[in-house]
Formats: C-alpha cells, sequence, structure tokens
C-alpha cells in the first residue's frame, strides 16, 4: 500500500508530496506524473514514481495498486476533464485503491458555476464507481490574486466584476497540508469537506491591503462582465478561459465562494494563511 498523490510535479501536487515527506518515509509515496524528468528531484529523496496521463486511459493501469490511499488532484484543462477524470477512476477502481480524495470546488452539487460544472459529474461518477471516497471541495486560492500582481501595480487598480461579494480564499499551501492529513488520518472515507480560509474578504477590502503593504495607491474597480471578458482576452487569455473567471466573479457576487465552514482550519489544525501574509509574500517575491 502506497500513499498516491496525482499530478505531483504541479504546483498543488508537488506541495502534498513535500508534507507527506515530512511525516511518513519515503518509500510508501508515490508520484504519478507525465514526465518523469520533472519528477527526478522526487525519485532522488526515495519516492516511487509512476508514469501516466490522464489522456491515455492505457497509462492508468499501472498507475495504482490495492489498497493504495491516492489524491486525485483534479485535471487543469477545463472542457477535457470530464473524459480525463473518468478514465481516471475506472483505473483506480480497477485496482482496488481503499482510498480515492479527489479535488473538487467549493460547494459540491449547491456550486452553479461553470468553473464548478465538471467537478460536479466527477463527484457522481465516483459515487457511482463504489470506490472508497473523500470530495476535499477547495475554495478559491489566493495565489489566483496575488500571483497577477504585476497589472495590479502598475495599473494601481484591481479589476474584476464581482461586486462587494466576499471570497474565503486559502493558500495552495493550506490545501495541501488538508490532503495530507486526509491521506494520512483516519475517519475521511466517505467525507466531503468544504474547505476555505477562515476570512472572507471583499475585492475593495483586498486592493486595501495591496495598498497597505506595497505602498501604492490601489482601488477595487468593478466592471461589467462583458468589460471584464474584453479586458481579460486583451491580456492574452484565450476566450473561452476568461469566460470561466468572469463568471467565477458573477458567483463570488453571489456569496458562493464566501463560506466560512471551518473544515479546513480543523483538517490542519491551525488557522489558514490570513490574506496579507500572502500579499506580503508575493510582493517579497
Amino acid at each position: 500500500m502506497s500513499i498516491v498523490v496525482t499530478g505531483a510535479t504541479g504546483q498543488l501536487g508537488r506541495l502534498v508530496v513535500e508534507r507527506l515527506l515530512a511525516t511518513v518515509p519515503a518509500e510508501s509515496v508515490a508520484a504519478v506524473v507525465r514526465d518523469r524528468e520533472k519528477a527526478a528531484s522526487l525519485a532522488a529523496r526515495g519516492v516511487e514514481i509512476r508514469v501516466a496521463d490522464y489522456d491515455r486511459p492505457e497509462t492508468l493501469a499501472d498507475a495504482f495498486r490495492a489498497g493504495d490511499r491516492v489524491l486525485f488532484v483534479s485535471g487543469s484543462e477545463a472542457g477535457r476533464r470530464v473524459p480525463q477524470h473518468t478514465a481516471v477512476i475506472d483505473a483506480a477502481k480497477a485496482a482496488g485503491v481503499a482510498q480515492l480524495a479527489y479535488t473538487g470546488v467549493l460547494g459540491g452539487p449547491d456550486a452553479d458555476f461553470l468553473l464548478a460544472a465538471e467537478h460536479k459529474v466527477t463527484e457522481q461518477l465516483i459515487l457511482d464507481s463504489g470506490v472508497p471516497y473523500t470530495f476535499l471541495r477547495n475554495g478559491w486560492y489566493t495565489e489566483n490574486y496575488t500571483a497577477n500582481l504585476g497589472p495590479v501595480l502598475e495599473h494601481g487598480a484591481v479589476v474584476a466584476n464581482a461586486g462587494e461579494g466576499r471570497v474565503a480564499s486559502a493558500t495552495r499551501a493550506d490545501y495541501a497540508d488538508a490532503a495530507a492529513a486526509v491521506l494520512t488520518g483516519e475517519g475521511h472515507i466517505g467525507a466531503a469537506y468544504e474547505l476555505s480560509g477562515d476570512v472572507a474578504w471583499s475585492l475593495s477590502e483586498y486592493a486595501a491591503v495591496v495598498a497597505a503593504a506595497s505602498g501604492k495607491e490601489i482601488v477595487y474597480t468593478e466592471v461589467p462582465a462583458e468589460v471584464h471578458q474584453e479586458i481579460l482576452v486583451k491580456a492574452g487569455l484565450p476566450e473561452p478561459f476568461a469566460a470561466i473567471l468572469v463568471d467565477v466573479d458573477e458567483a463570488i457576487a453571489r456569496g458562493l465562494l464566501a463560506g466560512t465552514s471551518g473544515d479546513l482550519a480543523r483538517l490542519i489544525g491551525r488557522p489558514t494563511t490570513p490574506l496579507a501574509e500572502t500579499v506580503a509574500a508575493a510582493l517579497a517575491a
């Protein structure tokens, strides 16, 4: 039996592997990756490398073993997730894994925005498969904002169509700690965790935090959805992805990413990372 992390060289997956290596022997950890070379540093530390590709179902036959505890990190390509995820679930079921912990989206079946659609289908596929599961319904990542501070600082504005909706975000590290806790702990089979930060903040408040940390004048500029879409496309985002982000802002305006269940803090045994701390770290970098 191994603790298996799919997408193990990705931004979230690698953090989860690091958390696991801090608490369990490396030989009990397996990393599922598309490119073995990108996982060379993990292999050098004793992690088992299993090469597989969500888009190539035949490669997934060797990704899992009977009794494995698996973190199933969702695919990153919107519009392609359902066939990809179906292949992963089928392989996990055929192998007889002991746990399939899936990284979905806050709200689960009640989330009605575009980004949630494929996650909802995936959760139902997992339920229908009969595989022992844990649903990790991740909220918005703070890094979704702080990774894009360049234009904010340049123009002195946070531009969005989210109204005064609030976001209970957390960092990737927070979500990684939760995943590691679920993979190494007991009592999580059949659970669905609504994971989010301890504090929900508005984009006006976010702009004020960035202003205070940077010493620059930063304001929140609310624009209509169609204007925001045009801005994102002109900035180089593919139109379908821009549409998803605009739709997420509308979900934020409706309060769908503001939930503060406390599940995340309980799983990681500490408060979630404050917004100001993540902003300061991003500015320092």
